[in-house]
């Protein structure tokens, strides 16, 4: 058993479950999920959804700048639970122990289009147009990122740039990459039938087990430590939350149709 698991529960986190849980349905059982049957539809899913894996890095950095020290001269600062929870959940997502070496989850995801075959492009260029001081909305359009994409990232930058830390807290828990195995097991066929998915089927793997296993009750912890007993901060985490699983939704819904125009 992982020393991870939270063998606890808390009457704000079923309340927000409850909240969240048509938006969440929405999201698990989306058909986009029955959708990738072949290779080009998963090299379709994986042009899009790189942005959400990315964007899923800079939540993740934004909770850490908050909750944790990252200015020298460096001061105690955040509550001292979610600042462990948050710098290992950094440490896996930042840097992993896989194939051989460390490697970000980002970047083994970029590995695993290429050897799938995606376009690498436009993520490459979005990210080198960041590295030379390009804002996030100019890079967005100067790399020409598709607008289901853009859109999703949009929506979690508004979280980051405007939203309290508890809201993006929840948003992180209960809004983010739930890849549930029905996806895992459809890319394990379609990789049996033609291959060139080792390493993507590497990532959903890892991400299952890290997210089950060590970051969803780390993150469960951590939205309990700054909600607290404020039932004004619990609201405010489900209506984030539900607007995070609609634009999730909404992704779907977009890579679905453009698997469907292939």
């Amino acid at each position: 058993m992982s020393r991870y698991d939270w063998g606890q529960t808390h009457p704000g986190i079923t309340r927000l479950e409850d909240a969240v849980s048509d938006a969440r349905t929405a999201v698990i059982t989306h058909p986009i999920y029955a959708a990738l049957d072949s290779h080009q539809a998963i090299v379709t899913f994986m042009e899009h959804h790189v942005f959400a894996v990315w964007d899923f890095m800079s939540l993740l950095k934004s909770l850490q700048r908050s909750l944790t020290s990252v200015t020298v001269p460096w001061i105690p600062s955040g509550p001292t639970g979610s600042r462990r929870l948050i710098n290992d959940i950094v440490l896996v997502e930042e840097s992993d122990e896989l194939q051989g070496g460390f490697i970000s989850h980002f970047e083994l995801y970029v590995k695993g289009m290429d050897e799938a075959g995606a376009d690498t492009t436009v993520i490459n260029t979005f990210i080198d147009l960041l590295r030379t001081g390009s804002t996030v909305e100019q890079a967005l359009v100067e790399a020409k990122v598709n607008p289901v994409s853009a859109e999703f990232v949009r929506t979690t930058f508004r979280f980051i740039d405007t939203l309290p830390v508890h809201c993006q807290a929840a948003s992180f828990a209960f809004g983010r990459e739930d890849l549930i195995p029905d996806m895992f097991q459809q890319v394990i066929k379609v990789n049996q039938e033609g291959g060139k998915l080792d390493t993507f089927v590497d990532y959903l793997a890892r991400h299952i087990e890290v997210d089950g296993e060590e970051h969803t009750p780390m993150a469960m912890q951590m939205v309990t430590d700054l909600c607290g007993d404020a039932d004004e901060r619990w609201a405010e985490a489900a209506q984030t939350v539900n607007a995070a699983l609609a634009a999730r939704q909404r992704l779907w819904t977009g890579i679905h149709d453009a698997i469907k125009a292939c």
